[in-house]
């Protein structure tokens, strides 16, 4: 049977165009690359389009996830960690006496050699992405060097180089910064492995501490010798090309590095302190932004709803919340999902924390009054489709951002309130008429992040009625169920937690909505209309992950306290 052509595969299996592929073969032609490089760097398909024709065309099976527990320690000990990442091979488990092997690129015909006489045996092969296979490789071999007596030694390897600040120092030896430079970037890493969103430098009277947040909780990691400090504070400072001589002001800056193969950006801000300069360093992995709008935590109804927002084609949709409460990866991935080359999407944001392929960012700057309002009012006359605005702070932002919904742009933004409704009335309140906002708003979504359980750990049990009654649930909803309790183990670090998902609050801005709105109703009028139409508190929803196995009642209790008292 003669193989089919990726091109007439993706043709049947994908959005491409006869046009659309032309244009691919034109450009492989003349860069002489594969067709599905072609197709991605044109932005026509993704290449998760062209790893499924592929796995068609050659008949191997295409997974989107690898489940690294699932993976064989004794497979991944033939193989080392550099050569699996320079080919993107993971070998996963035996089978039928073969090796099963995940792969990016299956025409690898070398690696492919290499793997059967490594193993000594046939070769099935799975194909995944790049980034999943990365992931994965990163995640496997982390696990299965880090035994009780390793872990150990990295965290006493942070100490021992702190403690050379300890020791006699020859005076001519004085300016040898290598300790300075390893313990910086030893804390990086360990930062970058244990997933913290923050790194905090913090100088006190006779300490120093580093501590990390982690699933929004900070951690005391260690302390180095306070004589280290300034030499510690300036390596931060020289990595992100801030002025060293500088101590009296606050200062903002960047850095970039790669790690384990990731691309971290690392937003580093300094503040002079009483005693010294107070350093916090924000880590954006680059990669880990772009989730799917389902692994962020909205399920069911409240999946559907935020489907049909974002690919309407006017009005501002609102996400609301604290800080760090995901309001950001939220837009992105609201963003991620409806970008495709018919649309052209334009953000204005304060910073641009991560790179969209295909979406035009700009960054705002105070100093020459590029502020949100002007780039929102710059940005009508490029031509939009959808418009991104970091966060609506002011009336003429608000009114901008309005006034480009009612012609027929779809408009997200973030505000800073507890709730849904609250949205409403504070763009009232900050002058905005009511009419202008029931006639632009279609839709706030309200987010916090709770942290989910650690499955190795965790037990399950049967709370009591009073426990229950505190996140609004009673014995009868249980249905049988047991739910967890955090417990803690090393590979959660003692927490019980290990990552965080949103809980979430939609309010559908529908007809008697903006009657309320017209009359001058409060936000609490608002919720209780809202509520009467359907829309499930954040307490709803957090209580429903607590009955999926997702959450425990503590964490639940900690995020929506204000809306439970």
């Amino acid at each position: 049977m003669e193989t089919r052509s990726l091109g007439a595969i993706l043709l049947e299996t994908s959005q491409l165009t006869e046009e659309q592929l032309e244009q691919a073969l034109t450009l492989q032609r003349e860069r002489k690359i594969k067709l599905g490089e072609a197709l991605v760097q044109l932005k026509f398909l993704r290449m998760e389009d062209i790893l499924k024709a592929l796995s068609v065309q050659l008949g191997f099976p295409y997974e989107n996830k690898i489940e690294v527990d699932a993976v064989s320690p004794d497979l991944i000990a033939n193989i080392p960690i550099n050569y699996a990442k320079q080919n993107e091979v993971l070998p996963l488990r035996k089978e039928d006496g073969a090796v099963v092997v995940a792969i990016a690129d299956p025409t690898n015909f070398y690696a492919l050699d290499d793997l059967r006489m490594i193993f000594g045996c046939e070769i099935k092969l799975i194909i995944s992405s790049s980034y999943e296979i990365v992931n994965a490789i990163n995640a496997v071999y982390n696990k299965t060097t880090a035994t009780g007596e390793e872990m150990v030694g990295e965290l006493t390897e942070t100490e021992e180089i702190a403690d050379e600040f300890n020791e006699p120092v020859d005076l001519l030896d004085a300016t040898d910064e290598a300790p300075i430079i390893r313990l910086v970037n030893t804390l990086l890493f360990r930062a970058v492995k244990q997933k913290a969103s923050d790194i905090h430098i913090e100088p006190f009277e006779r300490e120093l501490f580093v501590r990390f947040r982690i699933n929004g909780i900070l951690y005391d990691i260690m302390k180095p010798p306070k004589r280290a400090q300034n030499s510690i504070i300036s390596r931060v400072k020289i990595m992100s090309q801030l002025n060293i001589a500088e101590k009296r002001l606050p200062q903002d800056g960047r850095i970039r590095i790669k790690i384990a193969g990731k691309d971290i950006d690392i937003r580093v801000s300094t503040i002079p302190t009483t005693h010294g300069e107070s350093v916090v360093m924000r880590l954006l992995d680059a990669s880990a932004v772009l989730l799917e709008l389902e692994t962020l935590g909205l399920m069911g109804r409240h999946l559907e709803i935020v489907n049909d927002l974002i690919h309407r084609k006017n009005g501002i949709i609102l996400v609301t919340g604290p800080t760090g409460s995901g309001k950001t990866t939220t837009l992105y991935s609201c963003l991620s999902k409806i970008n495709s080359p018919e649309l052209k999407i334009i953000t204005v944001e304060d910073p641009v924390e991560y790179q969209l392929p295909g979406v035009n960012q700009m960054q705002v700057n105070p100093k020459i009054e590029l502020t949100f309002a002007a780039g929102l009012r710059s940005f009508l006359r490029q031509d939009p489709d959808v418009l991104m605005v970091g966060e609506i702070r002011d009336r003429e932002t608000a009114e901008i951002a309005i006034q480009a919904s009612l012609t027929g742009h779809l408009v997200f933004s973030t505000l800073h309130t507890n709730d849904a409704p609250s949205s409403i009335t504070r763009l009232v309140e900050m002058g905005v008429e009511p009419f202008l906002v029931s006639s632009s708003v279609i839709g706030i979504i309200a987010q916090r992040l709770v942290r989910t359980v650690c499955k190795d750990c965790a037990r399950k049990y049967i709370p009591d009625e009073e426990e229950l009654k505190r996140i609004g649930l009673k014995l009868s909803d249980l249905g049988g169920r047991q739910i967890y309790r955090p417990v803690g183990c090393p590979n959660c670090m003692e927490t019980g937690y290990t990552g965080r998902l949103g809980i979430y609050e939609i309010l559908l801005v529908t007809d008697l909505i903006r009657n309320e709105l017209m009359k001058g109703s409060d936000a609490s009028l608002i919720k209780k209309v809202a509520m009467s139409q359907g829309m499930k508190l954040l307490r709803d929803d957090a209580a429903a992950k607590v009955l999926a196995g997702i959450t425990t009642i503590a964490e639940v209790l900690r995020v929506t306290q204000e809306e439970i008292a």
